[in-house]
C-alpha cells in the first residue's frame, strides 16, 4: 500500500488537530469531567501530561492485510490516581499539518464506563478498522483508495488529544471508518 500520508505531525500540528477532535469529544461524552476536576469519587479525571499512550495490532483482527485492528494503551505516568471514561476520537495525521489529518467515523461498541487508573497503572481501549484486502498496493472492497497513515490521533473525553504510532507497522484502512470500545481496565486481544 502506499503510504499516502506519511510525514511527523509537529506539536503545533497535533494542537490544532486536538482542537478541531475537541468538539466531538466534548459531544461524545458531555458527562465527563474536565482533566484534573473530580468525579462522584473524587479521583481526577487523567490529565494529558500524566499519560503515555502507546498502540500495537490487536491479537484479533479482521482479515486482510491492513492493520485490521490496534489496542491503544493508556499508561498513567503521574503520581497520584486518575480516571478515564468513554469512547475515542480518532483521526488520521499525517504531513505535519492539521489539514492534512482525516477524521474518521467512529462507531462506538460497548458501554463506556468510569475506569480508575492507579500510577503506572493501565487502560486500554481497542479499534477495529474496514480492513484492506489484496496484496501489494492493496485494495478497499468499497472502491475506496487504501489509507495509511504513520500515526493517529486518539483523543478521550477531558483527557487530551494523543498522537499514537503503532509499535508494529502502520495504520492502514479503508472508508475513514473505526469501530472503537470505549476503554476499560481489561486488555483487549
Amino acid at each position: 500500500m502506499k503510504n499516502r500520508h506519511a510525514g511527523h505531525v509537529t506539536a503545533a500540528a497535533l494542537a490544532a488537530v486536538a482542537a478541531t477532535l475537541s468538539l466531538t469529544v466534548s459531544q461524545s461524552a458531555s458527562a465527563a469531567p474536565a482533566a484534573g476536576t473530580a468525579t462522584a469519587a473524587t479521583t481526577p479525571t487523567c490529565a494529558a501530561k500524566a499519560l503515555k499512550v502507546t498502540a500495537r495490532q490487536a491479537t484479533v483482527r479482521p482479515r486482510g492485510t491492513g492493520t485490521g485492528a490496534a489496542v491503544v494503551q493508556f499508561a498513567n505516568t503521574g503520581t497520584k490516581a486518575c480516571v478515564l471514561r468513554g469512547h475515542p476520537t480518532v483521526a488520521g495525521a499525517a504531513n505535519g499539518s492539521p489539514r492534512h489529518s482525516v477524521p474518521l467515523k467512529v462507531t462506538r461498541k460497548g458501554t463506556a464506563s468510569t475506569v480508575r487508573v492507579a500510577p503506572g497503572g493501565k487502560a486500554w481501549l481497542k479499534l477495529t478498522f474496514v480492513q484492506v484486502q489484496g496484496e501489494g498496493d492493496g485494495y478497499c472492497v468499497s472502491g475506496a483508495t487504501p489509507s495509511v497513515y504513520p500515526t493517529l490521533v486518539v483523543g478521550l473525553p477531558g483527557a487530551g488529544a494523543h498522537q499514537v504510532a503503532l509499535a508494529d507497522g502502520q495504520f492502514a484502512e479503508c472508508d475513514n471508518k473505526v469501530t472503537a470500545t470505549a476503554v476499560s481496565k481489561v486488555k483487549p486481544s
